[in-house]
């Protein structure tokens, strides 16, 4: 059959709809349930970041329960660090992870976060005070790190993967910096998978944390945007993939309090 003008008109207007939608896709990002330009995330989490700093750690245990210190011990125990092993704590906000790992036998440790306040709170810790010989501060994005290559025996990153605009370019850069037979870990929240404890967990999540956030930092709206972070970040599955798609290899995955949260492993082998 004859193409007329008009049926290539449509064509070209189709073609020319889906360029537009896939600049689209290249330019946005999510932002918890909204969807931003990609250039913008940064500044948002920051400032989401830069309101509840000082009473971050505290959040933490009141939104978990204190789970989340079962949750970081169980990372730490499965590095097993030693004293010759440095460490480069990704989005290490207030010191938690790398005061955990120089506690359990690691060496030196170096926090970088793209938050200028959350490393400040940290600096203040006295529980970090007492390690300062071990221990620099680096304020630096997960996606492009001021760092030489292959200087780290281990990299870490827990609950700030799904803050990052390009997650995949973080994971590359993780790679990068390890040194031939070191270690990537990430400690995220997941997905839960019992459907029961799913429904009270999202009820939970969406019902009392904001309210929990408004009274204890008066912020509800980071909680909201941090609840909605969790949904859509991706699925262990989707992040395994991207580990193997950065050169990891011998990645595990272990899913913790029911797929709450979990750690996922990859080895830099050469």
């Amino acid at each position: 059959m004859k193409e007329t003008n008009s049926d290539r008109a449509n064509d070209n207007a189709e073609a020319s709809q889906n360029i537009a939608a896939r600049r689209m896709d290249q330019n946005s990002i999510d932002f918890g349930y909204r969807t931003v330009q990609r250039s913008d995330k940064a500044g948002l989490v920051r400032g989401v970041f830069n309101s509840v700093a000082s009473r971050y750690d505290l959040m933490n245990d009141l939104m978990s329960g204190g789970v989340h210190r079962l949750w970081k011990a169980a990372m730490i125990d499965w590095m097993a660090p030693q004293r010759h092993q440095n460490l480069v704590d990704l989005a290490g906000g207030t010191g938690d992870i790398s005061m955990r790992f120089l506690s359990n036998g690691g060496g030196v440790a170096c926090i970088t976060d793209i938050n200028h306040a959350m490393l400040q709170v940290g600096r203040g810790r006295r529980d970090l005070q007492r390690m300062a010989n071990q221990i620099s501060w680096c304020v630096a994005n997960a996606e492009a790190l001021p760092f030489e290559s292959q200087i780290a025996d281990f990299v870490t990153i827990a609950f700030g993967l799904r803050n990052v605009t390009d997650r995949q370019a973080a994971l590359n850069e993780a790679y990068r910096i390890l040194k031939p037979g070191g270690r990537f870990l990430c400690l995220e929240f997941s997905h839960v998978q019992n459907r029961p404890l799913a429904k009270l967990y999202h009820s939970w999540s969406f019902n009392i944390l904001p309210v929990m956030g408004q009274v204890v930092t008066g912020d509800a709206g980071s909680y909201r945007y941090l609840v909605e972070s969790i949904r859509t970040f991706p699925t262990q599955e989707v992040l395994t993939d991207m580990f193997a798609q950065a050169g990891f290899a011998q990645i595990r995955v272990r899913s913790l309090s029911a797929g709450i949260a979990c750690i996922h492993s990859g080895w830099k082998l050469d």
